[in-house]
């Protein structure tokens, strides 16, 4: 009987895996004529690192790398490639169940941010990372969830972002105890907070993503109310809400295009992207959506990030247990894999 080397066996593990993206490539479809991003199915070169579930994606523009988280069992939980592509690294320290990612790299510092759901020793927090793995920073009380405030306690936190001041905006929690928005300092100091489940103004039910844009306003998944929030990023404001747009299932990712023209919304079990116009300064309106990503089923996008150099997206879907990346279609990155 025959046998494969490693070599060859690999060879067919890649082409089996590059079939199965370009089978979830065809079934695609654009739901509206307005035509913005298309699939680069060429990205990554090498999808058989993805070898667990992948739930959270970011983008280091500054340094052209791409970050990844998967759970499973006996694998790295991080993953970095190249915007082009490549495979650097893994790493799997200190990291137990990751949900939200987030790289805040300057020209002086690479940091990755990482909220941990897990149940384990490293559970129920935020933290901060070298873009080598080495923990920097470590927000919440490890492995002990809870409602506390001083000292900050999480239970299932979402997702971050970390503007370029270094003030953290921090949705806690993807059905724990809390339903909160926290705005904190650069050294970790609580600027203001909404944190009471329900279904009013500046009420959460599973906030699950948070964005900023360029008006000095932060928008909130707001994902099992089915509806966007809105604050002023200074004083916590409530400015308005969007509810228009999720009838069917509340959004669960919420990021904008480099030029603010558009808000991009993942809806996990729908397998959706939309692309929504952005209001005005000064107003918040309704929602209104230019463009549609319809995935084969049961792809379930969970959460995005948006290259802020290229405009780029990366996409972490939980049912296809990989990371696709879409690009504008004025982009030079060829389309397709071409």
């Amino acid at each position: 009987m025959g046998t494969y080397s490693k070599t060859s066996r690999a060879q067919v593990n890649s082409t089996l895996r590059r079939q199965v993206l370009r089978n979830f490539t065809f079934a695609v479809s654009w739901r509206t004529e307005k035509i913005l991003y298309r699939l680069d199915v060429g990205w990554p070169k090498y999808p058989e690192y993805f070898t667990g579930t992948t739930f959270c994606v970011t983008v280091d523009s500054v340094n052209g790398l791409v970050y990844i988280g998967q759970r499973g069992d006996n694998i790295p939980k991080i993953l970095v490639f190249t915007e082009d592509g490549y495979f650097l690294r893994a790493w799997n320290y200190t990291v137990d169940t990751p949900h939200g990612i987030f790289a805040a790299s300057t020209l002086y510092e690479q940091s990755v941010w990482i909220t941990d759901v897990g149940s384990g020793f490293f559970g129920h927090t935020v933290k901060k990372y070298s873009s080598f793995g080495d923990l920097v920073q470590v927000l919440g009380t490890p492995g002990k969830k809870g409602t506390g405030l001083n000292p900050l306690q999480f239970d299932n936190p979402a997702e971050l972002y970390v503007e370029d001041t270094g003030d953290i905006y921090i949705v806690d929690g993807d059905g724990g105890l809390n339903n909160r928005l926290i705005k904190l300092s650069q050294d970790f100091m609580i600027l203001w907070l909404h944190g009471e489940n329900g279904t009013g103004p500046a009420k959460f039910n599973i906030p699950h993503s948070v964005t900023l844009d360029s008006a000095g306003r932060v928008w909130v998944a707001d994902r099992g109310n089915k509806r966007i929030q809105v604050f002023d990023k200074d004083t916590g404001e409530w400015l308005g809400a969007w509810n228009n747009c999720f009838t069917e299932e509340g959004p669960s990712s919420v990021r904008f295009t480099p030029d603010g023209k558009y808000l991009i919304v993942a809806q996990l079990n729908l397998s959706r992207l939309s692309f929504v116009a952005a209001p005005p300064v000064g107003s918040i309106g309704e929602c209104s959506v230019i463009s549609t990503i319809q995935l084969a089923d049961q792809v379930l996008p969970h959460l995005l990030e948006v290259d802020r150099k290229t405009g780029a997206v990366y996409v972490a879907e939980i049912g296809a247990k990989q990371v696709q990346k879409y690009v504008p279609l004025n982009s030079y990155v060829p389309s397709f894999g071409s």
